[in-house]
């Protein structure tokens, strides 16, 4: 085993095997190997030298625990997960078997798919129908033009927008949680009202991206939805310990 430790992708149940023909990070791509204790194992493959956030390795590692989770229950790790060695890897599966064999029951047959909600940018003629305040500053900049008439216009409609795309973001996020499993909140996005991630039944996906799809249709003059997934299911998996770091990506 190299200095440059050994890159972990994932964990899953002891006894699964690998995705045919899958490899890892690095070029050229680190041969993938499993390290086990009793019921969990770990999805690594040595560490590449040097390791950066290049496009080909955040898409091999995306494509692998996309290709475990259509296999079974997975628990991803965020790219750049390096461990010190293997043995490392093992103690670590063994302080914390009995949650890594819960936190992947809770997973089983599920994916995440995040929604994030952005003010609509179209929406002006909707907006100064009914907001007062933003017709009576309109009218005030067309009898007074002027920079700071403008300025009070600019800044009022962006608030307006703000605040019926966030009106809008809390009634979809009651509606699709209805359609999950259970409900991540994700850091604040600039620009965006909501960023929620949502675990979803594998088989009713495509039911919770058309209820979500339809929403947007029916209130495009309020929000933009953007949805990614299914994705693997990072936003329900706890923190890995201390022991392992993220490379300096």
């Amino acid at each position: 085993m190299t200095t440059d430790g050994v890159y972990v992708y994932a964990i899953i149940r002891a006894g699964r095997r690998l995705p045919t023909g899958a490899s890892g990070v690095g070029s050229p791509a680190a041969g993938l190997r499993m390290v086990c204790h009793r019921g969990v194992a770990a999805v690594v493959s040595q560490a590449p030298p040097n390791l950066r956030a290049r496009r080909r390795d955040l898409l091999a590692h995306q494509d692998l625990l996309m290709r475990l989770s259509d296999q079974g229950p997975v628990l991803p790790m965020r790219f750049g997960m390096v461990a010190p060695d293997e043995e490392t890897v093992r103690t670590q599966l063994a302080a914390r078997e009995n949650d890594h064999l819960a936190a992947l029951e809770h997973l089983a047959d599920g994916v995440e798919v995040n929604v994030k909600a952005f003010p609509a940018q179209n929406a002006l003629g909707s907006l100064v129908a009914e907001d007062k305040n933003v017709r009576r500053l309109r009218d005030e900049a067309r009898r007074r033009p002027g920079y700071e008439a403008n300025v009070r216009l600019g800044e009022a409609i962006a608030s307006a927008l703000e605040s019926r795309a966030a009106e809008a973001g809390r009634r979809v996020l009651r509606e699709l949680t209805l359609q999950a499993r259970a409900v991540a909140f994700g850091p604040e996005v600039q620009g965006c009202v909501l960023n929620v991630s949502f675990l979803v039944n594998r088989d009713d996906s495509d039911d919770f991206r058309s209820v979500a799809e339809k929403f947007a249709e029916t209130h495009h003059d309020r929000l933009e939805l953007r949805l990614a997934g299914p994705l693997p299911c990072y936003s329900f998996v706890s923190a890995p310990e201390t022991s392992v770091r993220t490379a300096g990506v």
